[in-house]
C-alpha cells in the first residue's frame, strides 16, 4: 500500500515511478478524491463540534425553563447531515483504497528499466555448467525411467500439474527440505516456524496477494485460502503489532506445501515438475527496520545461494528489471539454476524486499528511538523451492545409465544412499 502523504508531496514523482512498471498516471485522480474526502471530513468535524455546542445550550435552556425547540430542530438536521457526510467519507475512502491496493510497489532506484526478463541484469555466476559425454535428459525422463516419478497416476488422482514421487526420489525431495531447514536454522540464524496452509482473506490482503492474485490462488468453500507461499503466514505474524526496536530483525523460515492455480500458464512447462499446482518450498522471511533492510536483502539472498553452492549446482544471480519485478517487490534478485536437460537457466529462488509496502497493508510497526511507531520493512525469499531443486539435482547429477548420484551433503539425510537407481 502506498503512502498518500508521499503522493501529496510529489504527485509527478509518484506517477513517474509507476510509469516504470507500465502503470497509467493516477496521482491527480487520487488527489481529487483525497481533496473531496478531506473536505467532507472537515465539514463532518465542524458539524460534530456544532452539535456538541448545541447540546450544551439545550441543556442550559432546559435547566432554566427556556425554549429549546429551534435548537433541537437544528440538532436533528445536523444528525442527518452528519450521516450523509460520514457516508461520503466512507465512499471516498473506499474509492481511494480500491485504487491504491491495485497499484504495485514503487521500484528501487537501482532496478533497471525493461519490459520483460530479457532486460534482467546478471549480477554474478557460481560454477560452470557440466559438460556431459552423453545426451543429458530432462528430469521427467529420468524420473519416469527410474520408475519413481509418476505423472499419469497423479493426473488420474488430481488432474494436470501434479506428480506422485516414490521410493528414493520421494526421500530425496524430503532430504532436500530437511537439509535446507537445517542450514537456515543452524548456520543462517533463522527460526524454524510451522505455519497454517489455510489463511483468511485479511492475511492474504496484508501480504499483497489480494485482490491482485485472487485468480491465481485456491479458495475453500468457507472463504479461506490455500497459501501460495509460506511468505503469507510468516509475514502476517507481525500484522497489527508494534514491535520493540530491539526485537528486530526477526528471521523466520518454514517448509510448507504451497498451492497455485497457475492461471495464465496454459502451454507453459506442461511436462514435468517445473510448474505445479502443489509443491514444497522453504521460505525465508525477515522483518527489519528501514535502515537495515537493504543489508538484510543481500544477506537473505546469500543464504539462498549457500544452498546451491553446498549442493554444487551452477547458478546465476539476476537483478530483475522493472517489467519483471513482482507486484509487491521494490527490488528482486532471482537465482537461476542450470538445468542440463533443458540446456537453460531456470528460476529456483526469488528474494525480494517489499520495503514498507506490506507493512502498511497489515499495519505492522516498530517503535523507533524517538518512541514513535514507524512501519517495519518486510523481506521474503525462497530458500529454496524444493521441487525445482530436486529437478536441478536430478539433471546435474545424472549418469549415463540414468541413475542419479546423491550430492555429498544430502547423503546423511538419505541413510547413506550414494546413488539412486531403478528399483
Amino acid at each position: 500500500m502506498h503512502d498518500l502523504r508521499a503522493l501529496r508531496a510529489d504527485p509527478e514523482g509518484f506517477d513517474a515511478a509507476l510509469k516504470r512498471r507500465g502503470e497509467p498516471a493516477v496521482a491527480q485522480a487520487l488527489l481529487l478524491l483525497d481533496h473531496d474526502r478531506r473536505a467532507a471530513e472537515t465539514a463532518l468535524q465542524e458539524l460534530q463540534a456544532r452539535r456538541r455546542q448545541i447540546s450544551k445550550e439545550i441543556g442550559g435552556l432546559r435547566r432554566t425553563g427556556g425554549d429549546s425547540t429551534a435548537l433541537e430542530a437544528e440538532v436533528a438536521g445536523a444528525k442527518a447531515r452528519m450521516e450523509d457526510l460520514q457516508a461520503r467519507v466512507d465512499e471516498l475512502d473506499g474509492q481511494i483504497r480500491a485504487t491504491l491496493e491495485r497499484l504495485p510497489n514503487r521500484l528501487d532506484a537501482g532496478v533497471p528499466d525493461g519490459a520483460d526478463e530479457s532486460a534482467n541484469v546478471l549480477v554474478h555466476q557460481f560454477g560452470t555448467p557440466r559438460e556431459f559425454t552423453f545426451a543429458a535428459r530432462e528430469h521427467f525422463e529420468l524420473g519416469e525411467a527410474l520408475g519413481l516419478m509418476d505423472f499419469e497416476t497423479a493426473s488420474r488422482l488430481s488432474g494436470a500439474r501434479f506428480v506422485v514421487l516414490r521410493g528414493q526420489l520421494a526421500r530425496l525431495e524430503r532430504a532436500l527440505g530437511q537439509f535446507m531447514l537445517d542450514l537456515h536454522v543452524g548456520e543462517n540464524g533463522y527460526t524454524e516456524t510451522a505455519v497454517p496452509v489455510l489463511v483468511n482473506s485479511e492475511t492474504m490482503y496484508g501480504t499483497d496477494k489480494l485482490p491482485k492474485f485472487a485468480d491465481q490462488s485456491f479458495r475453500t468453500e468457507d472463504g479461506r485460502w490455500l497459501i501460495p507461499t509460506a511468505e503469507v503466514p510468516l509475514t502476517a505474524v507481525v500484522g497489527a503489532q508494534i514491535l520493540p526496536a530491539d526485537a528486530l530483525p526477526q528471521r523466520m523460515v518454514a517448509l510448507s506445501a504451497c498451492f497455485r492455480s497457475e492461471a495464465g500458464a496454459a502451454g507453459r512447462d506442461t511436462r514435468g515438475m517445473l510448474r505445479q499446482h502443489q509443491f514444497q518450498k522453504v521460505e525465508m522471511v525477515s522483518i527489519t527496520t528501514p535502515e537495515e533492510s537493504d543489508a538484510e536483502h543481500e544477506r537473505m539472498t546469500r543464504c539462498a545461494e549457500m544452498v546451491l553452492e553446498k549442493l554444487g549446482i551452477p547458478y546465476r544471480r539476476m537483478l530483475l528489471c522493472a517489467g519483471d519485478t513482482g507486484f509487491g517487490a521494490a527490488r528482486t534478485f532471482d537465482l537461476e539454476a542450470w538445468l542440463p536437460g533443458q540446456k537453460a537457466w531456470r528460476e529456483i529462488s526469488s528474494c525480494s524486499t517489499t520495503r514498507d509496502f506490506q507493512a502498511r497493508r497489515m499495519n505492522a510497526r516498530y517503535r523507533g528511538a524517538d518512541g514513535k511507531p514507524a512501519f517495519v520493512h518486510t523481506l521474503n525469499g525462497s530458500g529454496l523451492a524444493v521441487g525445482r531443486t530436486l529437478i536441478a539435482v536430478m539433471e546435474n547429477y545424472q549418469t549415463v545409465d540414468g541413475s542419479i548420484t546423491v550430492p555429498d551433503v544430502l547423503r546423511p539425510y538419505m541413510g547413506g544412499i550414494e546413488v539412486i537407481r531403478r528399483a
